[in-house]
């Protein structure tokens, strides 16, 4: 039996600590896109009020990846992936505010996906960073 590609993806995201941590949180799941969400606090800063860049690669990353499994059929526990590579471009600093990233699938192969994601602050629009990311899946079937 098939388990619902969303509630899959969420209750993965919800048993990782290091996503849990940072408080990243799904938005919206479709087909080949995710939207995802940080929230602004103290704990996710470098200097003053700006968010600290790595947080926001981890932001680039788990979008990517729910994007990635958006189009998974889950049968049984094979099934597995990783990022085979990532690349962020910082644009401009998020400022005292939270922030939001959509990834999309740009191209699928029968394991690889590209993708790309651009991270905008939630309360100016402003594009904060964009992000490259190649991921593998193994073990799962992808429909389309």
């Amino acid at each position: 039996m098939r388990a619902n590609r969303g509630a899959v993806i969420i209750e993965g995201l919800s048993q990782a600590a290091f996503v849990r941590r940072l408080g990243i949180e799904i938005e919206t799941v479709d087909v080949d896109r995710a939207v995802l969400s940080l929230a602004f606090d103290d704990e996710k800063v470098t200097v003053q009020d700006i968010i600290h860049g790595g947080a926001i690669a981890s932001l680039i990353d788990t979008a990517a990846v729910v994007a990635a499994w958006s189009t998974v059929d889950f049968e049984g526990d094979q099934a597995h992936g990783a990022t085979v590579s990532l690349t962020v471009n910082y644009l401009s600093s998020a400022r005292a505010q939270g922030i939001s990233a959509e990834a999309k699938v740009q191209r699928r192969g029968s394991s690889i996906a590209f993708l790309e994601v651009t991270v905008t602050g939630c309360e100016d629009g402003r594009v904060i960073a964009t992000g490259l990311v190649t991921y593998r899946l193994a073990g799962a079937r992808t429909t389309f």
